[in-house]
């Protein structure tokens, strides 16, 4: 495996709307960069929502701080209506197509897709990204590899889809691969279909799903393409450790659904970097020569991890209103509006006051640690 000439990668992990608090991130590191158009994540990895950033990213590669701006712009000016269908009719249909599947769908053999139609996503997608300029990066030099990674739902292997320098190899593990292919907005819809939440898509010859469904190994992708560091930024607290407390009520649907989507998003993400940081401690204890003479490809891997430093679900409780009312009202009917259910609305925020008060969280937490952030990243 060849390694690229900057070994820094920068990895972007799923959460719906919670993934405007990685553009708050990007903010503050353009910020820091001497030079804004200089971009310093060579390798870019994306997964769910994750993966949209990470492909614009990837596609401004040859000026980062335009891409950034960009980015800013979209997820700044966010409404439900640019992601799903969030009208009375759109909600109201996708309601009737469930109900009618739950009731009759024994005799129909019909199974609904999704629980909202995303059709407004690939429109917004096509309109910003232009897939042509990632090859361009990767001749100039700009970006050495992006990798956009879902789910299969017939092998269940973890697919990174890849788009690289010649070098580049691909990979084979226990269900997870790299695959070289030319990205386009089937992948990112791919990565980002929530389970039951968003359609799946067919992709060559299997439908993907959520990147993030059984994505052992979150930080694989960037290792394989050869970074020796990575910045990870989060979509979730790191340390989440929640006082035990007698529950009487039976948890709401929307309740279920969240704690379903932070294990899919959040568990495996803190599990991989735990296992990093003891090969990490086991690489430091073999010298360098021993190692060589022994023939074992291992390195160490620099990791820097940026994470909300508030609980988002309880920020999600305060913009929730916001919300188109017939969102509202699916919504409240599972349980969602509420502070216990909103997990899941966290997830499916995708209004301005919320998107905004998520970058804003990105943004300060990383100047609160930019010293930190400068060192990784060896700005000067």
């Amino acid at each position: 495996m060849k390694v690229s000439p900057d070994k820094t990668a920068l990895i972007l992990t799923g959460g719906g709307a919670r993934a405007a608090y990685q553009v708050g991130v990007l903010g503050a590191i353009r910020e820091l960069l001497p030079e804004a158009a200089r971009n310093p994540f060579p390798i870019i990895c994306g997964t769910s929502a994750g993966a949209i950033n990470a492909a614009s990213l990837a596609c401004s590669a040859e000026h980062f701080g335009e891409g950034v701006r960009s980015l800013q712009e979209v997820w700044g000016g966010f409404h439900a209506r640019h992601v799903y269908r969030a009208d009375a009719l759109g909600i109201g249909a996708s309601g009737l197509n469930w109900l009618s599947a739950f009731m009759f769908g024994w005799l129909f053999r019909h199974s609904p897709r999704s629980l909202l139609d995303n059709a407004p996503l690939r429109r917004l997608l096509e309109h910003n990204l232009d897939f042509r300029r990632i090859d361009a990066a990767i001749d100039s030099g700009a970006l050495y590899a992006v990798s956009i990674t879902a789910s299969g739902y017939l092998s269940g292997n973890s697919v990174s889809f890849f788009q690289a320098a010649p070098e580049a190899e691909t990979w084979k593990r226990t269900h997870r691969a790299g695959a070289r292919v030319k990205l386009n907005v089937d992948h990112l819809l791919a990565s980002s279909a929530i389970p039951f939440i968003f359609p799946a898509v067919k992709i060559h010859r299997e439908y993907f799903g959520d990147g993030s469904m059984r994505q052992l190994a979150p930080v694989s992708p960037a290792i394989h393409l050869g970074a020796e560091r990575i910045l990870v930024v989060g979509a979730g607290r790191m340390a989440d450790e929640k006082e035990r407390k007698r529950g009487d009520v039976y948890p709401s649907l929307a309740q279920i659904a969240g704690h379903a989507m932070s294990s899919i998003f959040l568990d495996s993400l803190h599990v991989d970097l735990e296992r990093l940081q003891r090969i990490n401690h086991t690489v430091s204890a073999i010298p360098a020569e021993i190692r060589e003479q022994a023939g074992l490809p291992l390195r160490r891997i620099e990791t820097l991890v940026i994470a909300p430093s508030q609980r988002l679900d309880y920020m999600a409780a305060r913009h929730v209103k916001s919300l188109p009312w017939p969102v509202r009202a699916l919504l409240r009917g599972i349980g969602a509006t509420s502070k216990n259910g909103s997990a899941l609305a966290s997830y499916l925020l995708f209004e301005q006051s919320y998107t905004r008060a998520l970058m804003e969280l990105g943004y300060t937490d990383t100047m609160s640690r930019r010293g930190e952030v400068s060192a990784f990243l060896d700005i000067r």
